[in-house]
């Protein structure tokens, strides 16, 4: 959870095995966490832990737009200002907040992106630049096109920030033509956000999540490994919270991003040694993997519910890439979403879509793809890559279009359409539907999908999903590279005919599944 040790680049032999001759790479996805944070709550003040931390120099270089009407047309002028934090005293009264060393000019909110943070998310920006630009040749030296890039931030603010960062770090200013313009980045409403698994806006998530949350309390506190714990920091918990626990005040999960916070960052802002303990340190990441992400493992609602949604979207733009390379005139019939011109969608430019999230996300993603065992929380600036490639060469003959992905009618939603265009209640993606017609039609969308194949590398290592390694599921010799077909059966089975409708589905029903749904087939 605390910051990652990034791996060194790919050696020429690691690259010739990884990326090898006749594969070629079509799309890459990558959704990366944040960089390093100031805790998202103020804790352990009484073990000597400032409540603000001097991390956060762009505090004195803040700069915003305003409007001045008295020209025609109205002009935007920058207002640059220098943000200071004011606090209350022990009488309520108001004073100047200061940092351990009496700093005020660079004081960080509650959750916020540091120094460090921005450093650690443009150096992924590099690492990114270097594999795709340097040694691939897949992106181009100097971004002429704004088209193959999609980038896109949940509304943190620390993820927008580094995703700025990852930006910089792959195209410098310098090498972005000057004619370019801004790059857009795109957002959404709470409302339509899935880019981080939101309890606090669907209600059976809620339910499921408070359930696994139960289960792991009930599981650890009174172990041994519990035990443990108190011996090494109860002392300093709240007085009306004296014990360590799953469900303590503050939660077991919030010491950890406490510690892992600290950790991250200098001298001046640690806790005392004890909480920095080895066994201590894998007893809670155990225990809290588990607690957070354990239902994208063994529940098909928990997943379809958290993660399904963006997993549908990064499907439909593997497909629409597919589409582009069969047919680059593809009729406008084929592209319902009014977002999208009939340009664009007869030639889809897109070679690399970036997405600032968050750790939930990345675990998420993990979890319900089977990928998630043996690992630990993800650290800071953690990146996962989905990557899509096609077999060469490619056959003359067309194979069909993208409507043999639905059921053969022509009333029947296209799969681009259900994930982007009208209410979501009534097109969400369905791809409990996309599977029934697969199965009524397998040879159509094995003959569409055929040639091509997707991997996944979280931090740089290639991850193998379980039913990928089915015979027939992956590239003959390497189980790393899943068959398009099956990649989109896996996530389809978890994938929301309506989130809507979804979460407010099953409430009176148990959390766990009966039988086991293990995650990744």
């Amino acid at each position: 959870m605390t910051s990652i040790q990034a791996r060194d680049p790919y050696t020429k032999k690691e690259l010739e095995k990884l990326y090898v001759k006749d594969l070629r790479l079509q799309l890459v996805q990558v959704l990366h966490r944040h960089g390093e944070r100031t805790p998202t709550v103020s804790r352990f003040q009484n073990a000597g832990l400032p409540r603000f931390w001097p991390y956060c120099s762009v505090a004195q270089e803040m700069i915003s737009q305003t409007l001045d009407n008295e020209h025609n047309p109205m002009k935007w002028t920058p207002f640059h200002w220098q943000r200071r934090i004011e606090t209350l005293d022990k009488d309520g009264q108001p004073i100047l907040a200061t940092g351990p060393d009496g700093d005020v000019n660079s004081l960080c909110k509650a959750g916020e992106l540091t120094n460090k943070g921005r450093v650690t998310t443009l150096d992924l920006g590099r690492r990114l630049r270097h594999l795709y630009v340097d040694q691939l040749d897949f992106l181009p030296k100097t971004l002429e096109d704004a088209d193959i890039l999609y980038l896109r931030s949940s509304s943190f603010p620390r993820a927008l920030e580094s995703l700025q960062q990852v930006v910089r770090g792959l195209y410098p200013a310098k090498t972005r033509v000057s004619s370019l313009g801004p790059l857009s980045i795109i957002t959404r409403s709470d409302a339509d956000e899935n880019l981080v698994p939101n309890p606090y806006n669907c209600k059976r998530l809620s339910q499921l999540s408070t359930a696994f949350a139960q289960r792991s309390a009930d599981r650890w506190n009174k172990t041994t490994e519990m035990q443990y714990l108190n011996k090494l920091f109860g002392k300093w918990m709240p007085k009306k919270h004296k014990s360590v626990a799953v469900d303590s005040k503050p939660r077991l999960s919030g010491i950890y991003d406490s510690i892992n916070s600290t950790l991250a960052h200098d001298p001046g802002t640690r806790l005392p040694d004890e909480f920095y303990d080895s066994q201590g340190r894998t007893i809670i990441d155990k225990i809290c993997v588990e607690e957070w992400f354990s239902g994208y493992q063994e529940s098909e609602e928990y997943r379809t519910l958290g993660i399904g949604r963006l997993m549908g979207e990064i499907v439909a733009r593997m497909i629409r890439t597919v589409e582009s390379t069969h047919r680059e005139k593809s009729s406008s019939r084929n592209y319902r979403d009014k977002s999208v011109s009939k340009e664009k969608a007869e030639n889809n430019k897109l070679k690399l879509a970036l997405n600032g999230c968050h750790d939930s996300t990345l675990a998420a993603i993990l979890g319900s793809l089977g990928t998630l065992k043996n690992k630990t929380w993800p650290p800071y600036t953690s990146h996962i890559a989905l990557e899509l490639f096609r077999k060469l060469p490619v056959k003359s003959v067309s194979p069909p279009g993208i409507q043999d992905f639905n059921d053969g009618t022509e009333n029947c939603p296209e799969i681009l359409t259900n994930f982007h265009n009208g209410p979501q209640e009534e097109n969400d993606l369905s791809c409990h539907t996309l599977k029934n017609s697969q199965d009524s039609n397998k040879s159509k969308n094995i003959s569409s999908l055929a040639g091509y194949f997707v991997r996944v590398r979280y931090n740089d290592e290639v991850v193998t999903i379980p039913g990928c390694t089915q015979t027939g599921n992956h590239l003959d010799g390497d189980e790393t590279f899943c068959t398009l077909d099956a990649f989109k059966t896996i996530v389809g089975k978890y994938v929301p005919h309506s989130q809507q409708k979804a979460c407010q589905a099953n409430l009176d029903m148990p959390a766990f599944p009966e039988t086991p749904q293990p995650a990744g087939y």
